[in-house]
């Protein structure tokens, strides 16, 4: 009951929070909008400029901050829940550096929006094409091999990303780096991202219980009857589009993926019927309300929200875990 209860109250509090940050968001910056003015806006009775801040500017950056951080928490609860480390993150397997070197190829050589996002899913398909080819079996994944070969693709990846920005023009590289970092600026929500996440959730959600028994082990697991090389591959194949998704929207934002499904266990929620919505509910927030910061914090300059997602979450994760037995 005591675990419910703990449960209960986590779940509110997000659910109150989320969508608070948003509203955040679009309150401040480095132009701080009253609240009557703001209330206004939403409706198109304030003034033009600021209906142009709130709708054109403010929404869609909150939007593809949420979801973004969303997609990196979901990814997060899967991967150490696929490979049984507590250090697992989006970034461990390569994933976003394939992406990553898809994309900046594409920006080097003058893609399209739309191209860009083909190049940056083609980087990440030869990255997860190679994890499956080396470590995927017909009795479930080899759990050594995949983080072995991972952190190998990952290391050619950061590789290829460093030579890439020292054959870059000059005047590329601040964009480039700041992509790297993590930046939402000039990011907007594209229709197909809600559905996508929304659609990534309930997937994972439908196979919460058997990640529940992955956890335990994978022979555990087999006799529990869950079908491991299935759940794996869906929970791989999750975590892959999820990563995908956050990287084509913000870039290389780190510390989402690893720190939230954590903060949320230290707070009691371990069942994955729970840890799956709360963690995208959680990591949502964290990065809006960090975006948020970075944007007001030293007005009119913006912090990449890679920074600022490391500076808001790294003392709030040493907390949690100082004062855990």
């Amino acid at each position: 009951m005591a675990s419910f209860s703990t449960r209960a109250i986590v779940a509110a509090g997000l659910i109150v929070a989320a969508p608070l940050s948003i509203i955040a968001a679009t309150l401040f910056g480095s132009v701080v909008i009253e609240a009557d003015n703001w209330a206004a806006a939403l409706v198109g009775r304030a003034d033009a400029t600021t209906v142009e801040i709130v709708w054109r500017l403010r929404i869609p950056r909150a939007g593809a901050a949420f979801v973004t951080g969303a997609m990196l928490a979901l990814a997060g609860v899967l991967l150490q829940n696929l490979l049984r480390n507590p250090l697992a993150d989006p970034y461990v397997l390569g994933l976003s550096g394939g992406a990553s070197v898809g994309a900046m190829l594409g920006m080097l050589t003058g893609l399209s929006a739309w191209s860009l996002h083909l190049a940056a899913l083609a980087g990440a398909a030869v990255i997860a094409c190679a994890l499956v080819a080396f470590a995927a079996r017909a009795t479930g994944w080899d759990i050594h091999r995949v983080l072995l070969v991972g952190v190998g693709l990952a290391s050619a990846c950061g590789a290829l990303v460093s030579l890439l920005l020292t054959l870059a023009p000059t005047a590329q590289l601040p964009g480039l780096l700041y992509w790297l970092i993590g930046d939402l600026a000039g990011a907007t929500l594209h229709w197909s991202t809600i559905p996508a996440l929304f659609a990534a959730v309930f997937v994972a959600s439908a196979i919460a219980a058997d990640l529940d028994a992955l956890a335990l082990g994978p022979d555990q697991a087999r006799l529990l009857g869950v079908a491991v090389g299935r759940t794996q591959t869906i929970a791989f194949s999750i975590a892959a589009v999820a990563t995908v998704s956050a990287v084509l929207i913000g870039g290389a934002i780190g510390f989402v993926g690893l720190a939230v499904p954590h903060l949320l266990r230290l707070l009691g929620v371990h069942a994955h019927r729970w840890l799956v919505p709360l963690a995208a509910l959680a990591g949502g927030t964290l990065v809006t309300l960090a975006d948020t910061v970075a944007r007001s914090a030293a007005a009119p300059i913006e912090i990449p929200v890679g920074i600022a997602t490391a500076l808001l979450g790294v003392p709030v994760l040493l907390w949690l875990v100082a004062r855990t037995r």
